[in-house]
């Protein structure tokens, strides 16, 4: 089988740029920049859940500290009245 000739090489080159620039000319319909919507919208609906989440979270270990403070306090106050009781 002979060798392709520098002519030859550069038509295949060409053809090959052709078929880029052809298949990029047809995907560039509606479907793509759609599915791209779509995609940041769950994104975007992502992060408002996690946010919420997270502000939900936070919420609840504020309480728990302030649960646990009381409680705390509770202890050292029934502490205090122990030891002021005992002779």
């Amino acid at each position: 089988m002979p060798d392709f000739t520098p002519n030859q090489w550069l038509v295949v080159g060409l053809v090959f740029l052709l078929g880029l620039v052809v298949g990029m000319a047809l995907r560039s319909g509606g479907k793509w920049k759609a599915r791209y919507r779509e995609e940041a919208d769950l994104r975007r609906d992502e992060v408002k859940r996690l946010e919420a989440e997270n502000a939900a979270l936070r919420k609840e270990a504020s309480e728990k500290d302030s649960l646990r403070a009381a409680a705390a306090r509770d202890e050292a106050r029934r502490r205090a009245e122990e030891d002021a009781t005992r002779p």
